[in-house]
């Protein structure tokens, strides 16, 4: 009986055994398959077989590191980073993890979520573990520059494009970082060089076309921004950047449809870029004096943000013109109807007869004699000169000086110069205990009233 009794104890014993060895030998192989499973596409089986093994053994950190692989093969970002992070912050590597690999997945992951600090932290480790790869540098080079520590970035990028001579990002990346501190001959080279590695890389000729622009080649930086523009990455920009090229040449019918091109590309309307093609596309319109277009522009930038450069200060400037027709003519009238508009407001605004009357590239110049003793400029039987401009930008001293020039060459005694805007502190104070009277808006304003009546 005894001996039955221990036959059936022993029997017991290597049975248990039997199961724990089998358990132990079939856990490794069950795990081997979940990253064979991920390879082969089979991910839902990959997560159901990583899960049961954490579920059983919580520290088991290499289910959780296949588990967040698969999770990535899925596109499941959140699930996958809770996987990494749970690795990164417990599990020892080497065993069974290889740091720079994981590293190398898991930095990248963090970027793609706009964990910027964390992913920085990893492509540094990546860095010295893995010391000749060009691009760890370039990420880390990257992320500085966004962060605006641009010396810290220099160095990043031109390890990259020591360690990697052919890479044509980091030579970009590093002329636009010289373009952004002004040294300009060293930006220029670099980019030069990013193109002739790379001339498929569009981006590089954006660089390229801020550098010409700043350099007054405007030809050539409208053909480095037509180029850029196949970037998608910064093609609205590009787009705006050659619209200010034609603006500065006074080609406003093309800059114009540059903004409207840059302002259509975002559909959502939620770029800054955005913004900024509009307050073009306004100055545009106002150049042309095209008020009520520029207006449009100038109300849709102070619905998404009302401290936009000037825009506060152009509404309330332009405001009067919805009630003002008078002014308004003045200001977005043909060239043929202002001059009849200044000989009228000189005529009947200002009891003068006309002498001559010229149209000019700002406007119009007249000269007169009064027509009774009582006129506005009380002067006379004397010649006196009127300067009419319609810039939207402020009367500047230049104006004033030439102005006080031309009245001494004709004889005139007495000047007015109207303008729509206003005048400059520096013209203000050349003109005092001059004969210059300098007219602005609301003084204008009544005139124009004055000869319309």
């Amino acid at each position: 009986m005894f001996i039955v009794i221990l036959t059936a104890l022993l029997t017991g014993i290597i049975a248990g055994l039997v199961i724990v060895v089998v358990k132990t030998v079939a856990s490794p192989k069950k795990l081997e398959a979940v990253p064979r499973l991920i390879k082969q596409g089979k991910t839902t089986n990959a997560i159901k077989i990583a899960k049961q093994m954490i579920a059983k053994d919580p520290k088991n950190y290499m289910a959780h590191y296949y588990l967040g692989k698969a999770y990535l093969k899925e596109n499941k970002k959140e699930l996958a980073i809770i996987e990494y992070r749970t690795v990164d912050e417990n599990a020892l590597f080497g065993e069974g993890i290889d740091e720079a690999q994981f590293r190398a997945e898991y930095a990248p992951l963090l970027m793609a979520s706009n964990q910027q600090n964390e992913a920085l932290k990893n492509f540094l480790l990546l860095t010295k573990q893995a010391p000749n790869n060009a691009d760890n540098f370039f990420q880390v080079g990257q992320i500085y520059e966004q962060q605006g520590r641009y010396d810290l970035a220099l160095g990043f990028m031109q390890k990259a494009a020591m360690l990697d001579k052919k890479n044509a990002k980091a030579h970009a990346e590093i002329g636009f970082m010289y373009y952004r501190t002004k040294k300009f001959k060293e930006a220029k080279k670099e980019i030069d060089l990013a193109i002739k590695l790379n001339p498929e890389n569009y981006s590089s000729y954006y660089y390229l076309g801020k550098i010409l622009k700043d350099q007054k080649d405007m030809a050539g930086a409208i053909k480095a921004f037509e180029k850029a523009q196949r970037a998608s990455d910064v093609k609205q920009k590009a787009i705006i950047e050659r619209g200010s090229c034609y603006m500065a040449a006074n080609r406003y019918d093309n800059a114009i449809l540059d903004f409207q091109r840059a302002v259509e590309l975002d559909k959502d309307n939620a770029n800054q870029e955005t913004l900024f093609a509009r307050y073009f596309l306004a100055a545009c319109y106002e150049k042309l004096r095209k008020i009520d277009k520029a207006f449009e522009q100038w109300e849709a930038i102070n619905r998404k943000n009302k401290n936009f450069r000037d825009v506060p200060a152009k509404l309330a400037e332009y405001k009067d013109l919805q009630a003002n027709d008078f002014l308004k003519d003045y200001l977005t009238s043909s060239n043929d109807e202002f001059v009849e508009i200044c000989k009228n407001t000189a005529s009947k605004g200002l009891g003068l007869k006309i002498l001559s009357c010229d149209a000019k590239k700002w406007g119009c110049e007249i000269t007169g004699i009064n027509q009774s003793d009582d006129s506005f400029m009380s002067v006379k039987k004397q010649v006196a000169l009127l300067r009419f401009y319609r810039n939207p930008e402020p009367i500047e001293e230049s104006a004033v000086t030439e102005t006080l020039d031309t009245m001494k060459s004709m004889g005139s005694v007495k000047s007015f110069i109207f303008s729509s805007s206003e005048f400059s502190l520096a013209a203000k104070r050349y003109a005092e205990n001059r004969p210059i009277e300098l007219v602005e808006k609301e003084k204008l304003e009544a005139v124009l009233s004055k000869a319309g009546a």
